[in-house]
């Protein structure tokens, strides 16, 4: 049977921290149109979806999809493993990278990493972020098998592993086979995901100043290191549980 990847991207309007944070422009873009869009570069992967909720404030995130052009799926706004799993049903993907609209520098070359790390290990579960964070905020990526999934989103009960979608999964290792792929070197006093108005402010100065939303991963961290006063603008965030 051929393999069909889709990343799967959760977005919706409700944020606790940054309400409507999507949908704010940086530059002549939304938010969320940086994240789609770098995350649709992935050479392993066939469709990349945004996956959104039924509720009235979401109807803004269904619209922008079918204005630009990207695959969009409802589902349930608070149990997002239910979402995930029909999505992933309804577009016949044996194979889901799991995003989130929020960080606008998701990286291809890591989601198509990881992709070929899970095919070659024959693994049900990869991400760069498991035991402990190596990889900048803003970068985590998880991928798994549907048949994982369809046995998390069956046997998952306690609201956690409804909420985060695979919790169920990381926390039975006997079910599955998991894999982390950390890097060598220690990079997590770096944030790129947005979640703080610190955060936002950032990804504006990095997108608006510097063009970032064009540049590789690794590119941007040469970037911050250069100009330290650039990690310096949501530096206070970084121990944020996130």
């Amino acid at each position: 049977m051929v393999n069909k990847v889709a990343t799967i991207i959760q977005a919706r309007m409700g944020s606790s921290r940054l309400p409507g944070k999507i949908m704010k422009r940086i530059g002549k873009k939304e938010l969320l149109w940086y994240s789609a869009n770098r995350a649709s570069k992935a050479k392993l992967v066939n469709d990349t979806i945004i996956a959104t909720t039924v509720d009235s404030r979401d109807n803004t995130v269904f619209d922008w999809c079918k204005t630009n052009g990207f695959p969009v799926f409802r589902g349930s706004e608070k149990d997002v493993l239910d979402r995930y799993y029909n999505c992933a049903k309804e577009f016949g993907a044996n194979i889901i990278v799991r995003l989130t609209s929020d960080n606008p520098f998701c990286d291809p070359e890591i989601v198509d990493q990881l992709v070929l790390e899970l095919k070659k290990s024959k693994s049900d579960y990869v991400s760069n972020r498991v035991t402990k964070r190596t990889w900048p905020y803003g970068l985590d990526a998880e991928v798994f098998t549907f048949k994982a999934l369809k046995h998390a989103w069956e046997q998952a009960n306690k609201e956690h592993q409804r909420e985060h979608v695979t919790p169920y999964i990381l926390e039975h290792s006997e079910y599955f086979r998991l894999l982390e792929v950390p890097l060598d070197e220690n990079l997590s006093n770096f944030r790129l995901s947005i979640d703080y108005p610190e955060d936002f402010e950032m990804c504006k100065v990095l997108i608006e100043g510097y063009n970032a939303h064009e540049m590789n991963w690794r590119e941007i961290i040469d970037l911050l290191k250069k100009h330290p006063e650039l990690v310096e603008i949501n530096a206070s965030r970084i121990d944020s549980k996130l």
